[in-house]
C-alpha cells in the first residue's frame, strides 16, 4: 500500500460527508436521456452480458449504430443478428482478450484506423478474482482487464479523438475503489509482496483508473473530448464465474438475489454518453448520474503522475 506519509495525508483527506453522500446517491434513480442518437458511433468492451448488453440495446434504440469489443465469437454474433434485427442499426464487433497485451494493442489500432468518428467510447469489460491469476504477459489478470486495456486504448486513440473535436470516453468504474482505502503500490502492482484478495485487486484496479483518468482530462483539455468515470449501481452481472464453485454458489443464492437489473446501469451510461447538459463535463466520477466525490487515493495527482509513467512501461510503449 502507498508508505506512512501518504496514508496520514488520505487520513487528512477522508470525510464522513463523503462517505454518507455515497450512501445517499445509492438509493437515487439515474437521469434519463431518449435524446435521438441517429447515425452515431458507440464502442462498447464486454457487450454480450450484463451491463454492456444492455447499454448496447439502449444506444441502440435511440439509433446509434455500435461497435462492440468481445471476446467470443459466437456470443458476438447473436447479438449482432438481435440489435441488427430489432433495432435497424449496424452492430459489427471485433474480437479481443482484453488481459492480453496483444490483443488490447490490437483492437485499439484498428479503432484508430477507422474512418468514422467515435463518438462514444465505453470501457465496461471487467472480471473479479478471488485467487491471484497472471495474464500470458505474466501481469495481474484484474489489472489489464479493469485498468491498463482502458489506458492503452484512451492512449492510442488519444489524437484520433482529439481530431475529431468531440467524443465522450466513459470508465464504468466502481464505489469498489473504496476498497484501495490506503491507496496503491506502485511498487507491487503484481501483488508480488503483498497478499492478494479480491477486494483489494479490484478496488486497486478502478483507483487507478480515476488516477489516470486526472491525466487524460489534462490532456484533451479544449479538444472538445470528455472522460469521465461512474459507478454502474449495485447491479446483477455475470462477473465473477471465473471462480470457484463456492464463490458460485454464494454469488448466485446470495448477492445475486439483493442486486438490481443492469438496465439501470444502461440508462446512466446512455445518459453520461448523450445528454447535451454533460457535453462539457470531463473529469468526474458519477454514482450512475449523480456527480460524487471519489476517495482521497483516487484523487492524488502525485502518485496519478507516477503511475502514467509506469503504465506506458507495462503496456510496452516505446515512449
Amino acid at each position: 500500500m502507498a508508505g506512512k506519509r501518504k496514508i496520514k495525508k488520505y487520513i487528512k483527506e477522508y470525510q464522513w460527508s463523503n462517505i454518507f453522500a455515497m450512501i445517499r446517491n445509492n438509493r437515487l434513480a439515474p437521469s434519463v436521456c431518449n435524446d435521438d442518437f441517429r447515425n452515431k458511433l458507440v464502442v462498447i468492451t464486454g457487450a454480450t452480458s450484463g451491463i454492456g448488453y444492455y447499454t448496447a440495446k439502449k444506444y441502440a434504440s435511440m439509433g446509434a449504430n455500435l461497435l462492440c469489443i468481445n471476446r467470443n465469437r459466437e456470443k458476438s454474433e447473436k447479438l449482432r443478428l438481435e440489435i441488427e434485427s430489432e433495432y435497424g442499426v449496424a452492430c459489427n464487433y471485433k474480437l479481443a482478450d482484453l488481459s492480453s497485451l496483444e490483443e488490447i494493442h490490437h483492437v485499439a489500432g484498428e479503432l484508430l484506423k477507422l474512418e468514422v468518428p467515435i463518438d462514444v467510447l465505453i470501457h465496461n469489460a471487467g472480471v473479479y478474482l478471488t485467487k491471484r491469476e497472471l495474464t500470458t504477459d505474466g501481469l495481474e489478470k484484474v489489472f489489464v482487464v479493469h485498468y491498463l486495456s482502458s489506458f492503452i486504448i484512451n492512449y492510442i486513440l488519444t489524437e484520433k479523438l482529439k481530431a475529431q473535436k468531440n467524443a465522450r470516453i466513459i470508465l464504468v468504474n466502481s464505489e469498489g475503489h473504496r476498497f484501495a482505502a490506503w491507496g496503491i503500490s506502485l511498487d507491487d502492482l503484481n501483488w508480488e509482496k503483498h497478499r492478494y484478495s479480491g477486494l483489494k485487486s479490484y478496488g486497486s484496479a478502478k483507483t487507478a483508473q480515476l488516477l489516470t483518468m486526472m491525466v487524460f482530462n489534462d490532456q484533451f483539455k479544449g479538444s472538445g473530448v470528455t472522460i469521465n468515470a461512474m459507478h454502474p449501481g449495485a447491479v446483477k452481472t455475470d462477473t465473477g464465474q471465473e471462480n470457484g464453485p463456492v464463490y458460485r454458489w454464494f454469488k448466485r443464492n446470495f448477492f445475486d438475489k439483493t442486486l438490481k437489473s443492469p438496465e439501470i446501469s444502461a440508462e446512466a451510461l446512455c445518459y453520461l454518453g448523450a445528454s447535451k447538459e454533460l457535453e462539457t463535463v470531463s473529469g468526474k466520477f458519477f454514482n450512475l448520474t449523480t456527480p460524487e466525490e471519489p476517495a482521497p487515493p483516487a484523487l492524488d495527482r502525485e502518485v496519478a503522475l507516477e503511475l502514467w509513467k509506469i503504465s506506458l512501461e507495462m503496456a510496452k510503449f516505446k515512449s
